[in-house]
């Protein structure tokens, strides 16, 4: 699959994507613009399509996850615990298919502040 370049004011980040129909609507969607939002170490955006549940759709992720929130049609960037985790655990408030990780080190969204303009591209 191929990669995609998170970008916004004070940075930017690739991911590579998993093989999977959410990953693959994502690419198709590409480029996307949106505004962040952030929830504890979490930044997620609005997107313009909708997903279905995967097999493995969960709340609980690895930190640098690349995830579909199903409930909000939304990128989530999880790099740390959100108001709901147990135990510093990455925890989404509900399930999300999980289409893909950061590459290198996720904290490097701790720049991003709610309403940056966020920007997806395919690389």
């Amino acid at each position: 699959m191929p990669n995609i370049r998170v970008v916004w004011s004070q940075g930017s980040l690739v991911a590579s994507l998993r093989d999977t129909a959410t990953a693959q609507t994502l690419l198709a969607a590409l480029p996307i613009e949106s505004r962040a939002s952030t929830w504890g170490d979490e930044v997620y955006f609005r997107v313009p399509f909708s997903a279905r549940p995967e097999p493995d759709a969960t709340a609980v992720v690895e930190k640098g996850s690349v995830c579909f929130w199903l409930d909000g049609d939304s990128i989530a960037l999880l790099f740390g615990p959100t108001p709901v985790s147990k135990a510093g655990e990455c925890r989404l408030i509900s399930p999300a298919n999980i289409v893909g990780m950061i590459d290198g080190n996720p904290d490097v969204l701790r720049s991003v502040a709610n309403g940056d303009t966020i920007r997806i591209e395919s690389i």
